[in-house]
């Protein structure tokens, strides 16, 4: 146990990990058979009962996800960004070549110190910046869920009110004007003549 957390590693797949931070008890269980449909309406308390195991399927579901440990990037994110090799920076164009002894060694070096520097940082920085972005993320969501949502939804209720005063006002006022103003202008016709 690590913090209440184990690593469930049964039935997985080379390279994947289940990450369980949830204990046994809360673990996926087989169907042992078929569930009969209740003879009468559900109660109150059967309905609660639903309720809160639906509540700790869900919360079980988040926190109990398989890690892939091979493709650590799924949603390709960082596909075009961050992926630099060795010829994506260093080229040399024909007729100005080094000798080929600095090139192998140059192409080595810059490999093995781009992934142990990484490394190295991830190892040091990783677990920080992890928590870090996960605190960020946390207040954003939270920002946004109760600041910003509410916020539009008054605005979008006020905004309802102020648009049916605004558009009674046009169709009071303006209407009738420029209405009367498109009679007075729809009898005016022009004539171009080109005189040579």
């Amino acid at each position: 146990m690590l913090g209440g957390a184990y690593l469930a590693g049964r039935g997985t797949s080379l390279g994947t990990l289940n990450w369980c931070p949830c204990p046994k008890s809360l673990q996926p269980r087989p169907a042992t058979g078929l569930i009969s449909p209740p003879a009468g309406p559900p109660s109150s308390a059967m309905m609660a009962e639903e309720h809160t195991d639906l509540e700790a399927q869900i919360i079980k579901d988040i926190h109990c996800k398989e890690i892939d440990l091979v493709n650590r990037d799924p949603k390709n994110i960082n596909e075009d960004i961050v992926k630099v090799d060795f010829e994506d920076v260093i080229a040399e164009p024909v007729g100005t070549y080094s000798f080929d002894g600095v090139w192998k060694v140059s192409y080595t070096s810059f490999t093995v110190s781009k992934y142990w520097c990484y490394r190295l940082l991830s190892t040091l920085l990783g677990v920080p910046l992890a928590l870090i972005w996960g605190f960020l993320f946390a207040c954003i969501s939270f920002c946004h869920i109760w600041t910003v949502v509410p916020c539009i939804k008054f605005y979008l209720i006020e905004i309802q009110c102020i648009s049916h005063i605004y558009s009674l006002c046009i169709r009071t006022f303006c209407n009738p004007l420029f209405a009367a103003l498109g009679q007075m202008c729809s009898n005016i016709k022009v004539m171009l003549r080109k005189e040579v």
